[in-house]
């Protein structure tokens, strides 16, 4: 099982984890309400994990250009 990371923005690849022993807890998102777990978390067939996080320089965008939050793919 690989958990991978990539920006919910831009959609860059950041990094992969490739442990089979990593818990929800290690990795900071048992704290996710229902909601946020759907919209971050993803779970395909064959038992990988996809994370949507927001990497550096999307958030510097957004930072600097807060309207941008407003579009569906301000980023890509």
């Amino acid at each position: 099982m690989a958990i991978n990371y990539v920006c919910r923005h831009c959609r860059t690849f950041l990094g992969s984890i490739g442990r089979s022993d990593i818990t929800e807890v290690q990795l900071g998102l048992h704290s996710l309400t229902p909601a946020e777990r759907r919209d971050i978390i993803a779970y395909d067939s064959e038992g990988e994990i996809t994370v949507k996080v927001t990497c550096g320089y999307c958030k510097q965008a957004l930072d600097n250009n807060p309207e941008l939050s407003l579009l569906a793919s301000p980023l890509q």
